[in-house]
C-alpha cells in the first residue's frame, strides 16, 4: 500500500520530539492529524513544519485527558492507521513536587487512546517512552532485557506504568501492535532551524540552558554534581539528536504498517551507544560554536540517575535505524535554533 493514504494520529505533535516526527511523517509520505493541548508549545508550530515540508498538518486543539474532546476527534476523522502518543508532562524535577498532576495527565491521556483505538479499530500505537524506566542500571550499556525497575522521578514511573498498560492492552487486543521507544536524550533542533526546543520557563533539560546561557539569558549554567563517579566527575547521559529520533518513530510505524512486528508489543532502545558528560556536553558547544560558556558547580539534584547509555542494536537490527549525526552537529544545531529564536547574528 502506498504511504501517501496512510493516516498517523499525532498526540503532543507540537512540542519538541513531535514537531520533528510530524516534519519526518509528512517527508516519508504520510498524512498526519495533530492533536495537542499547547500546554507545553506554541501554535505557530503547525505553520512552521509545514514551511519545513509543504504540506500544513490537520491539527487540532484538543486536550488528551478529556475524553469527549478525544471522542470528538475520532469520530471526526473516523479513524488512523496509527498513532504515535507523545502527550506527556515531561519535566522530571517537577514531578517529584507534583505527582498527581503528572499521574493524572500522563496516565489518563493514553488510556483515552487506547480506548478510542479499540472503539475504531486504530490497531498500531507507538508510544513515547525513556530510559528512566531502567533507573541506575547495574551494568551499562543499557540493553532491552536490562532490568525495568521503579524509576526515581514519578514522570519515569509514568513511562513504566504506560508501557505496562499498552503491554496489558495489546496482550488481549486481537490484532492490535505497540512498540514502545525508549529515549536516551533527545537534543538539538532541525537543520532549517524552523523548530527546535523550546522550554517554557527554567529549562528543565541542559542543551537548552546552554544556549540560553551562550544568549545572554541566563548569567551562569549550572553543573549538578561534579563527584559521581565518572572520569570528570559529571553525569553521563546518551544524547541523541532529535531528527535522528524522529526518523526512528517512521522506521517503527512503517514495521507496523507492513506487518514485520514479531510480537504485540515491542520495545525499542533509541540512543547513540555512547555516553557523553556534563562537562563532554558544554566543551563540545565551546568547540561547534566558538562560543564561551560561563558556568559553575552546583550540588547534586535529586532524581538524577549517575550514568546511563544505551545498547541501540535491537532498533539497528529490527527498525533499520541508526542515530547518525554527531554530538557536535547537534549542538551546532540547537544553537542555530536559539540564534534564530532571539535574532541573534
Amino acid at each position: 500500500m502506498a504511504e501517501h493514504n496512510k493516516k498517523i494520529l499525532v498526540t503532543g505533535g507540537t512540542g519538541y520530539i513531535g514537531s520533528h516526527t510530524v516534519v519526518e511523517l509528512q517527508e516519508a509520505g504520510f498524512e498526519v492529524v495533530i492533536v495537542d493541548n499547547l500546554s507545553n508549545s506554541e501554535a505557530d508550530l503547525v505553520e512552521r513544519i509545514g514551511k519545513i515540508t509543504g504540506t500544513v498538518p490537520k491539527f487540532y486543539k484538543v486536550d488528551m485527558t478529556a475524553k469527549d474532546e478525544v471522542a470528538a476527534v475520532f469520530e471526526e476523522e473516523s479513524t488512523f492507521d496509527a498513532a504515535i502518543h507523545f502527550a506527556a508532562y515531561k519535566a522530571v524535577g517537577e514531578s517529584v513536587q507534583k505527582p498527581l498532576m503528572y499521574y493524572e495527565n500522563n496516565l489518563n491521556s493514553l488510556m483515552n487512546l487506547l480506548w478510542f483505538a479499540d472503539k475504531h479499530n486504530m490497531q498500531n500505537l507507538v508510544f513515547s517512552s525513556s530510559c528512566t524506566v531502567y533507573g541506575q542500571p547495574k551494568q551499562l550499556p543499557v540493553t532491552e532485557k536490562t532490568m525495568v525497575i521503579r524509576p526515581e522521578s514519578p514522570y519515569g514511573n509514568t513511562k513504566r506504568i504506560s508501557e505496562e498498560i499498552i503491554e496489558e492492552f495489546a496482550q488481549v487486543t486481537k490484532d492490535f501492535s505497540g512498540i514502545a521507544l525508549r529515549y536516551f536524550n533527545p537534543i538539538g533542533a532541525h537543520p532549517s532551524a524552523l523548530i527546535g526546543e523550546l522550554p517554557r520557563g527554567v529549562p528543565n533539560n541542559l542543551v537548552p540552558f546552554v544556549t540560553q546561557t551562550a544568549a545572554g539569558l541566563r548569567d551562569q549554567l549550572k553543573v549538578f554534581g561534579d563527584d559521581y563517579n565518572t572520569p570528570d566527575g559529571t553525569c553521563i547521559r546518551d544524547y541523541i539528536n532529535v531528527v535522528d529520533l524522529a526518523k526512528a518513530h517512521v522506521a517503527a510505524i512503517k514495521r507496523q504498517l507492513t506487518g514485520k512486528t514479531k510480537n504485540n508489543y515491542e520495545v525499542f532502545n533509541l540512543g547513540t551507544g555512547t555516553g557523553a558528560s556534563v562537562l563532554d556536553v558544554v566543551k563540545g558547544f565551546e568547540s561547534a560554536t566558538g562560543v564561551k560558556l560561563n558556568y559553575a558547580m552546583a550540588p547534586r539534584r535529586p532524581g538524577d540517575v549517575e550514568q546511563i547509555y544505551a545498547n541501540a542494536s535491537n532498533a539497528e537490527n529490527e527498525l533499520n535505524w541508526k542515530a547518525e549525526k554527531t554530538l557536535k552537529e547537534t549542538l551546532a544545531s540547537a544553537w542555530e535554533w536559539e540564534k534564530k529564536l532571539r535574532n541573534i547574528q
